[in-house]
Parts: C-alpha cells; sequence; structure tokens
C-alpha cells in the first residue's frame, strides 16, 4: 500500500490540487501593485527577510561550530 500511495496517488494528489492555479486568467493585484510601484517594495521586504533569515543561519551555524571546537578540544 505504501508503495502504491507513493507512487500513484502522491503524484495524482498534487496534480488534483495544482490545477486550479492554472485557471486563473490574469492576476489584476500584480499589474496594480506594478503600476502604483508598490510591487518593489514587497520584493524589497522579501529580500529583507531573506537575508535576515540567511545572517540568522549563519550565525547559529558559526557558533555550533565555535561549540563543537571548544568540546574537541
Amino acid at each position: 500500500m505504501n508503495k502504491f500511495f507513493s507512487r500513484i496517488l502522491m503524484p495524482m494528489f498534487f496534480f488534483f490540487y495544482c490545477l486550479p492555479l492554472f485557471a486563473q486568467d490574469k492576476p489584476d493585484m500584480a499589474d496594480l501593485m506594478r503600476s502604483n510601484g508598490k510591487i518593489y517594495v514587497v520584493v524589497g521586504v522579501c529580500l529583507i527577510i531573506l537575508a535576515g533569515l540567511f545572517l540568522y543561519v549563519w550565525r547559529v551555524d558559526r557558533k555550533i561550530k565555535n561549540i563543537e571546537n571548544k568540546g574537541n578540544g
């Protein structure tokens, strides 16, 4: 049953789950945001959030490496 689920049912689920996404004609909200220049604000906020997440992961990685080095030394 597990192989049947992973090979047959799961791809069918994802296909039918994503099917309504292709039915949209025109994204009016994106055109409105582009025309007002607000899309750049959205992109900027997303980039700031991603940069913060990468910085956080980098700092945590450095701290973990320091703790590992102190334990081995």
